[in-house]
């Protein structure tokens, strides 16, 4: 797998994707403004290693750059097709998530009867990260009475951050932005749940949009450590939720800072935001099946809205204000054993 970063040789915007090369890390390579060309990255040549060396990797991206939009033949180019788009980071040291929107938790806590202490800081659990699924593949569940659910959400990845650092210093740490669907098995999360150990079974790979970015990339998108964008959720082709990331209790920055209360965080660690929930859900729609049934039974007493069957397509794309579609999109199929995979 490779990775592929598309920059702005004129400051440090950029997007990175990851091509299949059949290697565990891949290979990281710049992709051209118009997005369909790409070069490969001698110095740097996984995304991690850049990640831990920043600074520096900027320098040979810029060069990089440069190089294809002068297209003078001095690098070598290649075209770049999207099926050959992974997940951006298809393994990371660390995946953190959190859960830093009020109504998803409020609406929850309403509908199952669950008194939450607020300990005036932020919900935030480490998760599977040794594999990420890519943005396309099917998605292979072993049985749909384990309540198979989606979760929107957006999410960053930092470099290194010291046990300790504030919330306003981890701004400064925050490298790329990305767009998860992190996949969720209901019936299982409500058992482990009771054993007050968290979350093992019911929290499968998640997947990530094709292209990670930079913060600058989003322009007047990015402010106050939220992304001012709209995430669009597709159950099957019907529309199922159009909400807005802004309004997170606590900013990615302050998620970092707690994360970081206690330990350091390395390179590439990665941090959710939770599943992405606005107080007009009426109007907006859910980003998650659960959040819809809390709502179905607070409302009408029970459920109706079913967990996902075999067969059903996902998908998910973060809209900015400006109709830019920055991190691509998440499209993919759930597969039941014995459904054989990509059939």
């Amino acid at each position: 797998m490779a990775f592929v970063i598309i920059i702005d040789i004129m400051s440090t915007m950029f997007r990175l994707a990851t091509i299949s090369d059949q290697s565990p890390d891949g290979r990281l390579a710049l992709v051209s403004r118009c997005g369909n060309r790409a070069a490969f990255s001698e110095q740097f040549l996984t995304l991690q290693s850049a990640l831990d060396r920043w600074e520096k990797a900027l320098i040979e991206f810029a060069h990089i750059a440069e190089a294809m939009e002068r297209d003078n033949g001095a690098i070598e180019v290649r075209q770049l097709e999207d099926a050959m788009l992974l997940a951006p980071l298809p393994r990371a040291w660390q995946w953190l998530d959190g859960s830093a929107y009020t109504t998803h938790a409020a609406l929850m806590d309403r509908a199952y009867g669950i008194a939450t202490v607020d300990l005036g800081r932020p919900l935030m659990y480490q998760g599977m990260s040794h594999h990420f699924c890519s943005p396309t593949e099917d998605i292979v569940f072993v049985d749909e009475e384990h309540g198979i659910d989606f979760e929107g959400e957006v999410g960053v990845i930092v470099d290194y951050v010291p046990m300790g650092t504030s919330a306003a210093d981890a701004l400064g740490h925050i490298r790329l932005i990305v767009q998860i669907n992190d996949w969720s098995l209901r019936k299982l999360g409500a058992e482990e749940m009771k054993t007050g150990f968290g979350w093992v079974q019911a929290k499968p790979a998640c997947s990530v949009a094709p292209f990670a970015i930079s913060p600058e990339y989003l322009g007047e998108a990015w402010a106050n450590g939220r992304v001012q964008a709209t995430l669009e959720v597709d159950r099957d082709g019907a529309e199922f939720g159009r909400a807005a990331c802004a309004p997170m209790a606590y900013g990615f920055h302050e998620l970092i800072a707690h994360a970081a209360r206690t330990r350091d965080l390395c390179a590439g660690t990665i941090i959710g935001s939770g599943t992405v929930s606005n107080s007009d859900y009426a109007n907006v729609g859910s980003s998650c099946i659960a959040e819809r049934r809390a709502i179905e039974m607070i409302e009408h007493g029970r459920p109706s809205t079913e967990f996902l069957h075999d067969g059903e397509i996902v998908a998910m794309t973060l809209v900015c204000p400006d109709g830019s579609r920055p991190c691509g999109s998440l499209r993919q199929r759930v597969s039941v054993w014995p459904r054989t995979v990509g059939s």
